[in-house]
């Protein structure tokens, strides 16, 4: 049996950055920020975020008026586990394909080059 896929879709993830931002959240708080951005129903992010709980991603417990929802994972080790399934996914497990990609990828600025090799040598002083 296949097992259930536990990285967000997009429209999760836009959710979830939100939770994350604030901390914790109501449907309604989403909605207003996710609103500013783009349309989108009400019951669409009343939905997603049932989804979002149903999955592991948020939990929910009774507000004042309505229930907060709170991330169950922080950012980094949501992201983290997308980025690993999308290695495996497209790279075969290998992680030098996507770092020559990105590294040799003319959108990325000299700003982002010079804190990829600071993280590098930060990562081999490191291991040494």
């Amino acid at each position: 049996m296949k097992q259930p896929k536990t990285v967000p879709t997009d429209q999760e993830l836009e959710i979830l950055k939100v939770v994350w931002q604030r901390g914790q959240a109501t449907v309604r708080e989403v909605f207003n920020d996710l609103a500013k951005q783009r349309k989108i129903a009400y019951t669409t992010v009343l939905t997603m975020m049932g989804i979002l709980e149903n999955k592991g991603h948020l939990k929910k417990k009774a507000g004042d008026k309505a229930y907060v929802y709170t991330p169950t994972k922080p950012q980094d080790q949501v992201t983290g586990g997308m980025v690993k399934e999308f290695v495996n996914r497209v790279f075969d497990g290998a992680s030098k394909p996507l770092l020559v990609h990105l590294v040799e990828n003319s959108e990325i600025s000299q700003d982002e080059l010079d804190e990829i090799e600071t993280l590098l040598r930060d990562r081999r002083k490191k291991q040494q």
